[in-house]
């Protein structure tokens, strides 16, 4: 993963999936040298964090750290650790924590939406059955939990409270908005507490964990959270014309499920009879498709709600979240930590271009 000597931070803006943007100038490219460094204790600290004593956790635990991953909460924790000292051992370990964090969070979330790929590899579940599938996340969260208590109350109350909001968040999107609830402002809330709140958790902790200056913390998690929504809406976007062979993910996988996205939300709060006629199309096939119909009975409606008005205005609602992630940074100095987070967002914002 180390980069060539003549452009540092090449490959790991190839890795996050963004272009050198992300790295500009003399100073970001040291900054994401040392982020390439502490990547690689990361990466090799996983390896041994995740190994087992008993053959088939040992197995289950490792396969999706195996099949990949871009890394971006511990690239995230890192970036914002160079606010303080940098790649100190605590910053590390609350890296592999978090990251740990999100593995665990995959193996429940595949088994809760019935996903049949992720990484590109069948789902965990898809080869050991759901109930080793959900311990495998647990014990990828009593691992995470067991590095954050090395460094006191201040670390196991980040992770026990981003633990307790991707719970909260998970639990809401299956029970669904209530009545009285809007439901594009609970969907929101849904992927703050399941996406941006891990994000803001590794921006936050790259400060705190750095000794940074306390100022910083905030507005590091106002940052993580908003880019953590943004993210989310974007795949929305991705998800509904994504390639397979990129993704790792059937196209509208979540739809197909009946996990509601964006696009399919703004779809149903239309009124012209079109909207609603698709509307009812989308809803039917998710029923026949929980009855055992094949999937791809969706694909012409997932089709039409690609190309609608309410995928594009998903889009808009991104890229707002986006800027005002960018204006949570102002209270930042200025200089290439900043203006990293800064191009990171933006180049969030272009995967869908």
């Amino acid at each position: 993963m180390t980069s060539s000597p003549a452009t540092p931070g090449t490959r790991l803006a190839s890795r996050l999936g963004f272009s050198d943007r992300v790295f500009v100038g003399p100073a970001a490219r040291r900054v994401a040298k040392q982020i390439e460094d502490g990547l690689e204790l990361v990466e090799s600290g996983l390896a041994d964090d995740l190994k087992v004593a008993d053959s088939v956790a040992d197995a289950a635990s490792r396969y999706l750290y195996e099949a990949g991953g871009k890394r971006i909460r511990p690239v995230l924790t890192l970036l914002t650790a160079q606010l303080g000292e940098g790649n100190i051992p605590a910053v590390i370990d609350v890296a592999k924590a978090l990251e740990l964090t999100h593995l665990g969070s995959l193996y429940h979330d595949d088994v809760m939406d019935g996903a049949d790929k992720r990484r590109g590899v069948p789902a965990a579940h898809a080869v050991w059955g759901n109930s080793v599938a959900i311990l495998t996340g647990d014990i990828l969260f009593s691992r995470a939990s067991q590095i954050m208590s090395r460094y006191g109350d201040r670390a196991i109350r980040l992770q026990a409270d981003t633990f307790e909001r991707l719970v909260l968040g998970q639990m809401h999107e299956t029970v669904g908005a209530q009545p009285g609830d809007d439901p594009i402002e609970f969907y929101i809330q849904v992927l703050a507490d399941k996406t941006g709140s891990l994000i803001a958790a590794a921006t936050q902790g790259g400060a705190i964990f750095s000794n940074a200056s306390p100022e910083l913390e905030e507005p590091l998690r106002v940052y993580g959270e908003k880019v953590g929504v943004a993210f989310q809406l974007l795949d929305d976007v991705i998800d509904l014309s994504a390639d397979p062979g990129e993704t790792g993910k059937v196209p509208g996988t979540d739809l197909r499920a009946g996990v509601p996205t964006m696009p399919s939300l703004l779809l149903k709060a239309g009124t012209d009879t079109a909207d609603v006629e698709l509307a009812q199309r989308i809803d039917e096939g998710v029923a026949r498709i929980a009855e055992g119909a094949d999937a791809g009975i969706l694909d012409g409606p997932l089709a039409a709600l690609r190309d609608h008005s309410a995928t594009a205005r998903t889009l808009e609602l991104a890229r707002t979240w986006t800027a005002d992630a960018i204006a949570a940074l102002e209270p930042l100095p200025k200089g290439t930590v900043r203006e990293a987070l800064t191009r990171f967002a933006e180049s969030l914002a272009d995967r869908s271009s």
